[in-house]
């Protein structure tokens, strides 16, 4: 079953230096889980300073910078990872080094057909 990881921290709680060291062994846990064949894909964002939100209403569409909410934690980043059941997704999001500072939401894929998929 495919999940996505999605990485949620305070952006402003990082130094450049344990960003630096983060991404890393991000890079190192992706290898891991590609030799494994359960890499599906996975990339830092860029700070939420540079996020857009679209949301259409009453058939106008309105654009506003910034995120869709005012939180403590922003989204940072993601995996997209194949894994045998959620224990195992739980067991991989544990591994991923921004949950050592934040939250690693872990969500199910939706398959729908007709979708079009690089996978």
């Amino acid at each position: 079953m495919k999940y996505m990881l999605l990485i949620y921290s305070d952006e402003n709680a990082w130094t450049e230096s344990e960003k630096e060291h983060c991404y890393a062994e991000s890079v190192q846990l992706t290898q891991k889980l590609n030799a494994k064949g359960q890499y599906l894909g996975s990339s830092p964002l860029h700070s939420v300073s540079t996020a857009t939100s679209v949301r259409i209403r009453d058939g106008k569409r309105l654009v506003t910078d910034g995120p869709f909410a005012e939180t403590h934690e922003q989204l940072g980043g993601y995996f997209l990872i194949d894994a045998k059941d959620l224990d195992e997704a739980i067991n991989i999001a544990g591994r991923i080094p921004a949950a050592r500072k934040g939250t690693v939401e872990i969500r199910p894929i939706m398959e729908l057909s007709g979708l079009l998929s690089d996978q």
